[in-house]
């Protein structure tokens, strides 16, 4: 008979486990069910990595969310190590504008990019003033790398200064007393000590990157990244099969990076966190 402290556990973890259950487990066994139920049967699992256009806009996907993980981390890696050294008039401003994009729907910042880079944007207008020809970029994967990069700076930029505020200074004082280089230094001590929370939230990044759809509708019109060729299948084509397929594999895919970077990581992530 289990104990009142195991009955107590168990009536704190129920609604824990319904709710997992109930959101999660069955819609998640639902969509893969869905996904089977079509025209290619099960075999619509490997048309994701069989059939050309699946496949290439799978390698997009995944090719923008590795440099736009890569790069994020290296910005908010930088600036957050400076934010969380340095206090000076205007911290708390900049600080605020950089977590900024938290607040904006993946739909408004594709309208910001559009404004940047559409054809009536500020810097088409600038291209055109400097050369007497203007650049479009928003409709691109140039404007879309740019939109997932400002969303993605704030969901890094927060760990990588929590993470740098418990940097010991002592460790990097060793090391320029030995003699190091500061880029020496930044390689062996300081990337070292944030790694745990670099890869924890970049991780984080490439999942999101991943799946976003907001931004992507409002500027992928000829970009073939997964989430739209997913909205185009089940509005477009009614190929509710073949888009439950490709969301589940989407899913599956953003679940393994978090999964590894957790593993890789474990409890440390925390504390650098």
């Amino acid at each position: 008979m289990p104990n009142r402290e195991t009955k107590l556990h168990l009536l704190l973890i129920a609604p824990v486990a319904i709710c997992f259950t109930a959101f999660f487990l069955i819609p998640l066994g639902k969509l893969f069910l869905i996904g089977g139920s079509g025209e290619f049967g099960w075999m619509a699992y490997t048309a994701v990595f069989t059939e050309r256009r699946y496949v290439e806009s799978m390698i997009t996907t995944v090719l923008l969310s590795l440099l736009v993980t890569l790069v994020t981390l290296v910005i908010s890696g930088i600036a957050g190590v400076f934010l969380a050294r340095n206090q000076f008039a205007g911290h708390s401003v900049l600080t605020a504008m950089l977590t900024l994009p938290l607040a904006f729907p993946g739909v408004v910042i594709g309208f910001m990019i559009i404004m940047l880079g559409g054809r009536q944007g500020l810097f088409p207008a600038l291209t055109e003033w400097v050369s007497g020809e203007r650049v479009v970029f928003a409709y691109s994967l140039v404007g879309l790398f740019v939109g997932y990069i400002y969303f993605s700076i704030p969901r890094t930029i927060l760990t990588v200064m929590a993470a740098a505020e418990k940097l010991d200074p002592r460790l990097e004082e060793a090391a320029r007393s030995l003699g190091a280089r500061p880029l020496q230094v930044v390689a062996h001590v300081v990337v070292p000590a944030l790694y745990p929370a670099l890869l924890a939230a970049g991780a984080i990044c490439f999942a999101t990157a991943m799946g976003a759809f907001g931004t992507a509708f409002t500027l992928a019109t000829k970009i073939n990244v997964l989430p739209m060729v997913i909205y185009t299948e089940f509005t477009m084509q009614a190929n509710i099969a073949m888009a439950a397929a490709l969301s589940f594999v989407l899913g599956l895919i953003t679940w393994l990076a978090l999964g590894l970077a957790r593993s890789l990581t474990g409890n440390s992530v925390a504390a650098a966190a």
